[in-house]
């Protein structure tokens, strides 16, 4: 087989290594399709390449560079986002609708602010299907009482 057609092979199968980290990203198979891109590159501009000590050394090198640049993009890509726990603070002088009846004693009312459903507790009973304002959070739970128009 001619150095050209090898060459062409390696930089297929590096691209479709490529294409399938494009699919599935955080599988990694970009690092092996970078090198085999680049190494078929080199090989098919420079036939003799391939078959030199310089196609392992090249190998290396790319490899690591590629695996060091897809470390550093995938940690800014995949940054942790802030619990769930400080969203709640946000809730408070939003609306929402009672789910399942609140009261002061427990926490198994339920609250729909949004499209999120949130444990809540009451001063005074609240029934389902009333309008009801957020007016602290405890947590991952809020304190509402209900909403009255005029209150405007």
């Amino acid at each position: 087989m001619e150095p050209t057609t090898v060459a062409l092979c390696i930089i297929i199968i590096g691209a479709l290594l490529i294409i399938g980290e494009a699919i599935s990203p955080g599988v990694y198979m970009i690092i092996p399709g970078t090198v085999l891109v680049v190494l078929g590159i080199f090989g098919y501009f420079f036939p003799d390449f391939l078959f030199s000590i310089w196609a392992p050394i090249t190998m290396v090198v790319v490899g690591l560079v590629a695996s060091i640049v897809t470390v550093i993009i995938y940690k800014k890509l995949g940054e942790p986002e802030p619990p769930a726990t400080s969203v709640s603070d946000g809730l408070v002088g939003k609306e929402g609708v009672v789910t399942v009846g609140t009261s002061y004693d427990n926490l198994k009312g339920k609250v729909k602010v949004g499209s999120e459903i949130w444990s809540a507790r009451s001063v005074k009973p609240i029934d389902v299907g009333r309008v009801v304002r957020v007016v602290s959070t405890e947590g991952v739970h809020i304190v509402v009482e209900e909403y009255q128009e005029d209150e405007e």
